[in-house]
């Protein structure tokens, strides 16, 4: 089966294809809506994770005696 000629392979003509499907066009759209809330709570998030590593850290070796006398 010949692939049209504006298309070097039969791969990109099938990506073409599924690019015009209305599910790949409210992908987009719902991609680029929701993606600066999902950067902001990953920067959220990992902040809190860091906030909460230190007072483990920090807990750990008050309460740890790995720095006690011997």
């Amino acid at each position: 089966m010949k692939h049209s000629p504006e298309f070097r392979s039969k791969r990109e003509e099938e990506r073409a294809a599924l690019k015009n499907t209305a599910g790949y066009k409210l992908w987009s759209v719902m991609f680029t809506l929701m993606y600066p809330f999902v950067a902001i709570f990953t920067f959220l998030f990992s902040g809190i994770v860091m906030i909460f590593s230190g007072i483990s850290r920090v807990l750990a070796y008050l309460f740890g005696g790995s720095h006690a006398e011997r």
